[in-house]
This record gives structure tokens, sequence and C-alpha cells, in this order.
């Protein structure tokens, strides 16, 4: 094995790089059981550039960019890093070598601090001993080159979502990186947030850094990204200047066709009848009190800005956290709702954001996970599971749903996020939900899979079921939604009529205001 030294400093420091081919992949090929998930792809990166990779999910990115970063070792094909031949065996050795990774889904130990995380294993030591003032004041440097105001010493678990995600980033910028991979490095980022982010990759650049950017936000990428490659099903498509492509000319390539329109047109129109009431909701110190009406075939969204309350109130129905006051009906009889359990039982479904956290047991397949929460209907009398009639069910909504699988009894982990995300929502049809909520149900997917999930979302409501749509993406509430719900501060400042309203009289409201 070849590798190039990588440099020694684990402080946040810049290096200078320059021009030409700092990484060059050609003919690379990656198989997995049953399936090839890279073939013969080719790719060349430049020292100063940040070059995006699209496709959809299942287009082979992510195994990509662990083969590049040494989680994964190719079948067949070259990597050359600086001029030479390379195979890295761990992640470990390309960070050595200068080959960082972002990973979409966080790769923290939240019970240690900030400044553990960022130099897990890498500690400076003072004799045998951990030198804590010098860890300590390295990521004090670290976090202020990203603008991370948080304190060394703070548990990572105590931190959100989006504060972590920054965390991340600062780890990776920690190795001084010369090929910097970012995947979807924005999906848990406020818009502030991403400015800071950007600002940081154009540092980089400048730097002489390159950097492989892999998001979903194609409109977002105009501002950064210099060149394109496009990947379909595990092939190479192409790569062009960035500038000289439109979005939809990106979008024609990854799915192999246009998409004229990105949301389904809809079929589902809203009945009278009630389905979901809540009235007065509220838990002290998070929300409240909250009321609102879910109509039978609706689709109804909810609107905020982070921490306005909506994940946190669509959690307290579902019964995932308690309440201190109010009360829910379903179809006009008020029911009491403690536990999750109980919530299933009366046909609420609440699908995670965090669906590989809270939605998915990863290690199990695609068959035990569609029919986790309805078991006793693949059991006989005795109780004991049937497997063959499983595998039916499940793959009757592989097929429904277009879940993109070699077979039911793939591992879920295996899969790529769209797909993941469509199991989640087959355990819930499985069960025979009747409202379900969404929570963030495109984020981290490709236009092809979110188009999918909008039809899907329709087809749904046309059936009678009532939909939440939570939502931080305007111009998908606006594009499917019947009725729209704006939070502020844990409080519901308006309900807009979708076709009546815009982005501006959404974030008015969201901002506090309570008249137009």
């Amino acid at each position: 094995m070849t590798m190039p030294r990588g440099p020694s400093s684990l402080a946040c420091t810049e290096g200078n790089v320059a021009g030409g081919d700092i990484l060059r992949l050609e003919g690379i090929v990656k198989r997995f059981p049953g399936v090839v998930a890279l073939d013969g792809i080719h790719l060349d990166l430049r020292a100063g550039e940040v070059h995006a990779i699209c496709g959809e999910n299942g287009a082979g990115k992510s195994t990509l960019m662990k083969i590049i970063s040494g989680q994964y070792q190719p079948d067949e094909g070259t990597i050359r890093y600086r001029g030479e031949p390379v195979t890295y065996r761990s992640t470990s050795e390309a960070q050595a070598a200068g080959i960082a990774i972002i990973h979409q889904e966080l790769n923290l130990v939240p019970h240690l601090s900030v400044a553990e995380n960022l130099f897990l294993a890498r500690e400076p030591k003072r004799g045998p001993f951990v030198d804590t003032r010098k860890l300590n004041a390295d990521a004090v440097r670290c976090l202020a080159r990203i603008g991370l105001d948080v304190s060394p010493t703070a548990l990572v678990g105590t931190l959100s979502i989006a504060q972590q995600q920054m965390v991340e980033i600062a780890k990776a910028l920690s190795f001084d990186a010369r090929v910097l991979i970012m995947d979807e490095p924005t999906s848990s980022l406020t818009e502030t947030e991403t400015v800071q982010l950007f600002r940081i990759i154009h540092e980089l650049r400048a730097a002489g850094v390159a950097i492989l950017y892999i998001s979903h936000r194609l409109d977002e990428m105009a501002q950064i990204v210099d060149r394109v490659t496009v990947l379909r099903d595990g092939r190479y498509i192409s790569t062009d200047d960035f500038a000289a492509l439109t979005v939809n000319d990106i979008v024609a390539r990854m799915v192999g066709r246009s998409l004229d329109d990105a949301y389904p047109t809809r079929q589902s129109i809203p009945a009278e009848e009630v389905l979901l009431g809540v009235h007065d909701l509220r838990r002290d110190g998070v929300f409240g009190p909250v009321s609102f009406e879910l109509r039978k075939g609706e689709i109804l969204g909810f609107a905020g800005l982070m921490g306005a309350g909506r994940t946190e109130v669509a959690r307290a129905i579902f019964g995932a956290d308690g309440i201190h006051g109010g009360s829910i009906e379903l179809r006009g009889q008020r029911v009491t709702i403690r536990s999750p359990r109980e919530a299933i039982r009366h046909g609420i479904a609440y699908l995670s954001e965090d669906r590989k956290q809270e939605g998915l047991a990863l290690g199990m397949s695609v068959a035990a996970n569609i029919t986790l929460t309805n078991v006793g209907g693949v059991s006989s009398r005795s109780g004991f599971l049937c497997f063959d009639e499983e595998a039916a069910v499940a793959r009757r909504y592989v097929h429904e749903l277009g879940i993109r699988t070699p077979s039911v009894d793939q591992i879920v982990r295996n899969l790529s996020g769209g797909n993941q995300q469509k199991v989640v929502i087959g355990k819930w049809l499985y069960r025979g939900s009747k409202v379900l909520f969404f929570d963030e149900p495109t984020r981290g997917i490709d236009v092809g899979a979110k188009f999918a999930i909008y039809g899907l979302m329709d087809r749904l409501a046309a059936q009678g079921v009532g939909v939440v749509l939570i939502s931080s993406e305007l111009p998908e509430l606006l594009g499917m939604t019947d009725r729209i719900a704006v939070f502020h501060e844990g409080r519901i400042t308006a309900v807009l009529e979708t076709k009546h309203t815009s982005q501006e009289e959404i974030m008015h409201f969201a901002s506090g205001r309570t008249h137009a």
C-alpha cells in the first residue's frame, strides 16, 4: 500500500496546495451481495475546487465517498491521490493522509465534551495524561474558525442537532484535510448557519482544499460549486462546470427524464369531517396552548422556525412526550394517549425526522421493519411468526412504494436514505394508521424520491387518511398542503388556506406577528 504522508498538526490550521488534480478515480467498481453499487466510476478532483456529486438515493454517492475515505475498498479500479496510487484500509489511514469526511449521520459521542469529540483518540498529552488545557485551547480555535459559540467543555449530548452538525464540521477541519468530503452538510443547519458554512467553504477553497460536496439542495449549490458530476444507478453520467447547467439539466440527468413539476397534481379533496381535534394542548415550558383540526383526507402543514414547537406538538399527540393540559379527539371522541403504544392503537402514526434512530431497526430486514408495528398480522394463532406471510406483505409494500432493494431480506441499514424512508412509511401503512405525522419526510433524499413520497401522501389523503406535514421547506408546504398552521414560540399564530397564502405571509406569522 502506498499512502502519502498527511499533515501532522492536530490543530485547525490552513495549508497551501497548488492547483491541478489532487484526486483521481478510474474504473471504480463496488459490489455487495445481490447488487452492483458502483459500476466503472471515474472522477477527478482539483485542488482548490468545490466539486458536487449529484444523483438520486441509490445512485452510489455515499458508497463512492466511503471508498474515497477508506471505509470501503473498491473491488476494481484505481485511486490516485497526489499522483500516487493509494489504497486505504480504514478511515484513520485516509485521515492521516489528509482525506476527511463529514457524514450526514452524526458520528459523535454524546457523553463526551465538545473538545474530547474533536480530538478523540488524538488528545494532546502531558506525559501519560491528557493535557486538558491544551485540548480545550485547540478546541476553542477550531470552534472559532467556524463561528460556533459553544463551550469546549459542554457535553455534545446537550447541544442541538444543528450545533452537533457544526461540531462534526469542526472535527473534520481539525485533521487539516487536503480533501474534504461533505455529505448533506446543511441538512440540519439554519439559514444563518448555512451562510456561515459557505463562508468556511470559500476560505477552504482559497487555501487550496479540494471539497467533494453532496447535497439534494441543488439551488444552494450555485453559491459554492465549481463542477458537478452526476451518477445514476451506480454509473457515471457526466461532469460539467456547474455554471453551464441549469437545475433542471442536473435533475434530468439524475433521474433519466425531465421533471417539469416538482409536486404532483393533487387528487385528494378534504372532507368536512374532522378526523383529529386538538384543544388547548400544552406542555409547560415547551408549547401551548395549541388548538387545531385535521380533516379526513386533508394534508395539513406545520410551518415555523426552528424551535417553534412543531415537532414537540406532534410527539405529544403521539404519546412520546407527556402533556400538562388540553384534550385530543378522534372522530369527535375524546381519547387519552399516554404512550406511543396507545397512539398506535388509536390509529395515529409519527414518522420521525430522525428515521435512523427512531423510525427503523437498522440491523433488521426490510420485511421485519415493515411488519414491526403489526407483527400479529403475520403470526399464527399460536403466536409464531409466519415468515412466508411476512415476506409476502413486505413484497406488496416494496412494489406499491417503489422501494429499491435486492430482496425483502435485505438489511435496512444497507438501503439508501430515500428507500429507508419508504420502509418507514410502509410500516405505518401496514398498521392501517388513519392519522400520519410526517416530520421532515424529504430531508436528505433526492428529487425523484421526494416526488414519489409527495405522490404517496396525496394517495393516502385520497383514501381518507389525515396527513400532517411538518417541514422547514416553505415551497414544499405550499406545493403539498391544503392548509398551513404556522407556529411561533410554541403557539399557533395562524392557520392559512394554502391556495390563498405565500411564503411572505407564512414568515410574517412565523416571526410572531398576529395580524397580516
